[in-house]
């Protein structure tokens, strides 16, 4: 494991709740003036991920790259206004990689392409697979990163998993095993079951349900009035909370007889034991979103898979790792963004090592 200088934020965003809103209000309108380089040139294209459902894809590759970072953003969102995203690909492209970014189904222009609905992970881990397929023969180069924070996470946790299962002993529409690198994953959702009954338990959490399930259901409003008959309106209306998104549409769709059997199915917990390829994990213990009691479960499965590296900060908040400057000057880290700057040092470390 590589060594790296401790996350320390300002003092007024020691608490995860505050640190999570104040970042994502300050990222989203200055993190461009933070990064002393210019956003790559997107080709913008449509990809098939698996079961031919059409991705739209954002794909970017510098003179000299060396290796190729495939990502998506958390629960909801976009590309074009997905900053968090956007700012580690830019980063990583001055830094030599090429990038893959897309919309996962049911969000941004993918979900104008199809009224698919996301699975939390059991389809999306093919579609990862399938980016990295296509863009290998558009010329990004072989050595695949699956990469992506909150939700996200635990769809690049499953590409890993979907990876090893359609590549390892055969050829993947020209991918081989050997093409996977391995995986970043920043505040992961783990046990979705855990965290949303966590989330309705306190008054916080049960403000950021409401804030996320307003986006869920304008998005499901959009995929039914751009692809007419695929929703039900009924069903929409009926949409309080992000479980009864997943109970009145996403699992219909899905045929599974609960939301309980659908998180137990798409849980990333239990993805961990069998990751293998190298993978790093970051996680805050004041994360907003999820409960404590899967702290212990997590540190369990990176101690017992030698592939997990683990970095569980005391402070971090949801997606909220922004250094103070006192940190940044102590880290040598060209910008606040901590958890960024740890990503793209371990995986010039892990690079080294090949």
């Amino acid at each position: 494991m590589m060594c790296y200088f401790p996350y320390k934020p300002a003092w007024f965003l020691e608490n995860g709740a505050i640190a999570t809103v104040y970042t994502a209000l300050w990222g989203q309108r200055y993190w461009q003036n933070t990064i002393p380089h210019p956003e790559p040139l997107y080709k913008k294209t449509v990809l098939m991920g698996g079961q031919n459902v059409p991705i739209h894809t954002w794909i970017a590759i510098p003179e000299n790259a060396h290796s190729t970072i495939v990502g998506t953003y958390g629960i909801t969102g976009e590309l074009d206004s997905n900053w968090l995203l956007r700012s580690l690909a830019t980063k990583a492209y001055a830094q030599g990689f090429a990038v893959v970014l897309f919309d996962w189904r049911g969000h941004g222009k993918t979900a104008e392409l199809s009224p698919t609905l996301m699975s939390d992970g059991l389809f999306e881990g093919e579609d990862f697979v399938r980016m990295a397929a296509a863009t290998a023969a558009m010329g990004c180069p072989r050595k695949f990163w699956f990469t992506g924070f909150s939700l996200g996470g635990q769809l690049a946790l499953w590409g890993l998993k979907k990876a090893a299962d359609l590549t390892k002993d055969n050829e993947y529409f020209g991918l081989r095993y050997s093409d996977i690198a391995g995986g970043v994953v920043l505040c992961p959702n783990l046990d979705k079951m855990r965290s949303l009954k966590y989330l309705v338990s306190y008054p916080f959490g049960r403000y950021l349900d409401s804030v996320i399930v307003k986006s869920l259901k304008k998005l499901a409003w959009q995929i039914h009035d751009t692809h007419p008959g695929s929703l039900d309106a009924a069903a929409i209306q009926r949409v309080n909370r992000i479980w009864d998104f997943d109970a009145e549409l996403v699992i219909p769709k899905l045929s599974f007889p609960s939301v309980e059997a659908y998180y137990k199915a798409s849980n990333a917990l239990q993805l961990l034991p069998e990751i293998s390829k190298p993978t790093l994990i970051i996680y805050a213990a004041d994360d907003p979103f999820f409960p404590p009691d899967i702290i212990p479960d997590l540190q369990a499965a990176c101690a017992s898979n030698p592939m997990l590296d683990l970095i569980l900060t005391r402070h971090g908040g949801h997606l909220a790792y922004m250094s103070s400057k006192k940190n940044q000057q102590q880290a040598q880290d060209p910008d606040p963004w901590w958890a960024w700057n740890r990503v793209l040092q371990w995986l010039k470390y892990m690079i080294s090592l090949n």
